[in-house]
This record gives structure tokens, C-alpha cells and sequence, in this order.
């Protein structure tokens, strides 16, 4: 066989083959409220938190897994990627409170003031104090609850609103032709200020992302609201869901817009110094 070359064909490379070429993935900048699927698990949820060696999930059940910053590890709108923890800048100014003003360190609580903010129940009310709570005691503000709006007219007689007391409502569903917004309009006075949001409760104004559900569902006119959400969501009852809710409430951008507005303008109305009501 002359002219054989034994380090041609097959063996003219190597024995182990060509080295495989290394698969990548694009990065993607994790953010709250983002989400994503873990590909081993397929365990889908919202990012809720970054830790230093992964990310958490929440389910849309409440349930939080913790998983590993890997290459490819998660599926982003339906692509194979690798999440990385955002880069967060060292802090410049001075801290904030959860409703986002600056914290006063050191600072007691302030001698209760004589103007009042009243909100409809205990779920509005523990929603404030979460957000607005380090505000309202460096401000000298008390909140205190209706537990049902029907006795609005009778709390704000009682509280004899007038120039350096000024009294302060925040409703739930407050729009046109609504009940609530009768009864708002029974209790006008230059030194009350009623407002609110158009929700029909409190609830949906906790952005849906940060609960981890897609969005709040629709519940039909004659059920219970919060008990048909439950029961569209799977969850056993309000109590449990209000936990769920309250868990995932840090800040003020966890809140839809509305609410921010209405608590803030209530703050302000009710700490204007007496000499600047009219």
C-alpha cells in the first residue's frame, strides 16, 4: 500500500475531537418585580430580592425560593438568560424613610398635634403606618379608624374641625356617583379634606408584581371583594392574603400612585400651620 499515510483520515487529528464550543447566554440586569422562570425547576415567580449569591422568587402561591446567579439559569420573557444582581451605587445622601423623605435620625416622636387623619379600617390603617409611620410621629399625627364610613359624619362632628385643627379622610373607592363619595360630600368643610383613591379596596392599591400576581382579578358586583380575590387566587381567606400583602409592602413605589398622592396631600393639609387655614 504504497503512499499510505497512516496520520491521514481519522487520525489525522485529535484523538478526543475538536473541544465543544462553550455555550453562552445574554445577561440581563435583574429589577424587582421582574419575572422569570428558573429553567431546572421551572419554578416561576417575581424577583422580590437579590442576595450575594442569588436571587428569591415568589410564586404566584407566596412561596420563595432562593436560586444561584448561574449562567442560563432563568428563562426571561420566554429566553434562556443569565440574570445578574444590579450594580447598586454606594449611597451619596442621607437615608430615607419608606415613604421617601429623609430620615431624621435621633429624633423622638413628636407631641401629638390636634389635627387627625382618619382612614376606613385596619388594613388602611397598618398600609399607612407601614409607609408613612417614621413620617407621621416625627409630624405629631395620629391616624385613627372609622371601621366603616357610614360613621363619617358622626367622627368629623365629634372632632369639630376649625383653624389649627384640621381633620383628614382617606377613602377607598372615592369616585363620581359612588357611595363613598356621597358621604364625603355630606362632611365638606374648609377644615376637612376627604380624598382617596378609586379602588375598591385598599388592597389593589399594592402594585400586583410586588404580591407576585399578574394583576389584581375582577371581581363581579355583589361578592365580597376580598373574599372573591381569595377565591380567584386560590388563597384559603382574607386574613392569610392580607399577610401575603403586608410581606410584601418595603416602600412607597411598592403603592400605585393614587395612594402615595392621597396619604401625602392628607399629611400635608393636616400639619399646614393654623395661620395658613382658610
Amino acid at each position: 500500500m504504497s503512499g499510505w499515510d497512516p496520520y491521514s483520515g481519522i487520525l489525522a487529528g485529535p484523538i478526543d475531537g475538536p473541544a465543544k464550543v462553550k455555550v453562552t447566554y445574554p445577561e440581563v440586569t435583574g429589577s424587582i418585580g421582574m419575572w422569570a422562570v428558573h429553567r431546572a425547576s421551572r419554578f416561576r415567580g417575581v424577583v422580590v430580592r437579590f442576595e450575594r449569591d442569588g436571587l428569591t422568587l415568589r410564586g404566584q402561591t407566596g412561596m420563595e425560593r432562593v436560586f444561584a446567579y448561574q449562567p442560563g439559569a432563568f428563562a426571561v420573557d420566554g429566553a434562556a438568560a443569565t440574570i445578574v444582581r444590579p450594580v447598586t451605587a454606594p449611597a451619596a445622601g442621607p437615608a430615607t424613610t419608606a415613604s421617601g423623605s429623609v430620615a431624621v435620625a435621633g429624633q423622638r416622636a413628636r407631641v401629638a398635634r390636634a389635627g387627625r387623619i382618619l382612614v376606613e379600617g385596619v388594613h388602611d390603617a397598618e398600609l399607612v403606618e407601614r409607609v408613612w409611620g417614621d413620617d407621621l410621629r416625627v409630624e405629631g399625627v395620629v391616624v385613627e379608624r372609622l371601621d366603616g364610613l357610614d360613621h363619617l359624619a358622626a367622627a368629623v362632628a365629634e372632632f369639630g374641625p376649625g383653624p389649627g385643627r384640621r381633620l383628614g379622610v382617606l377613602v377607598d373607592h372615592l369616585v363620581p356617583g359612588s357611595k363613598e363619595a356621597r358621604l364625603a360630600a355630606a362632611v365638606r368643610h374648609p377644615h376637612v379634606l376627604v380624598t382617596g383613591t378609586p379602588f375598591v379596596d385598599v388592597w389593589e392599591a399594592v402594585a400586583p408584581a410586588v404580591v407576585g400576581i399578574a394583576a389584581w382579578p375582577d371581581v363581579p358586583r355583589g361578592v365580597d371583594w376580598k373574599t372573591g380575590v381569595c377565591e380567584r387566587l386560590g388563597v384559603s381567606d382574607p386574613a392569610t392574603m392580607w399577610r401575603r400583602v403586608m410581606a410584601s409592602v418595603r416602600t412607597y413605589a411598592d403603592l400605585a400612585p393614587a395612594l402615595v398622592g392621597a396619604v401625602e396631600r392628607l399629611i400635608d393639609f393636616v400639619t399646614e400651620p393654623a395661620d395658613g387655614c382658610g
